[in-house]
This record gives C-alpha cells, structure tokens and sequence, in this order.
C-alpha cells in the first residue's frame, strides 16, 4: 500500500533526506557511500533512509554485504499526483479566465 501523500510531504519536509533522494536519483547506492556524500554521520544517514523507506520513496536490495538503496518511482507517484490535483486546477481556472476575456473588447 502506498505511503500517503502527508507522509511523503513529511518526509520531504527535511533537507537531508531530500539531498539523499536526489543523490539515489543517479541510482542504487549504499549507505556509506550516502554518508560520505553527505555532511552528516552513517547512523544519522540511516535514520534518514528508514524515514523515505516507511514513505515508500526509496527501495532496499540486497548486493552480498551490502543494502543499496533506490529511488521507488512507484513512491514519487503520490507527489506527482497531490501536486498535478493544483496543476489540474490552475489549468481550469487559466482556461475559464481565457474564455471569459475573449467576450470582453
């Protein structure tokens, strides 16, 4: 079941793990990895990754010792679909207003 859209803005919410996201944006990377990339320690970049894991926003695989981590496209849906709801709206409010200055000289 995907996380709901309160979770995954929350989550999003802090800088950090959107810094993660967009470094799992190039692909699967693991944890030490991240937290060499990052100005914060490997427990405080686990914390992070336990957070966008529970919003359905980043996956775990398994590679021998180590647990890469992924963006879950399927997770990043719920954000696209809160945001296109305003998108969808400010369209129908362009187009009303559109068609209604055209009736004025």
């Amino acid at each position: 079941m995907a996380a709901s859209a309160d979770v995954v803005l929350d989550a999003l919410g802090d800088r950090t793990r959107r810094a993660i996201l967009e470094k799992l944006a190039a692909g699967p990377i693991p944890v030490g990895v991240l937290a060499d990339q990052l100005p914060v320690s490997r427990p405080a970049v686990s914390q992070h990754l336990r957070v966008l894991k529970g919003a359905d926003l980043v996956v775990e695989s398994v590679a021998g010792t180590r647990r890469l981590y992924r963006v879950n496209q399927s997770g990043l849906q719920v954000v696209r679909d809160y945001f296109d709801r305003f998108w969808e709206t400010a369209l129908d409010n362009f187009a009303i207003f559109a068609e209604g200055s055209k009736d004025e000289p």
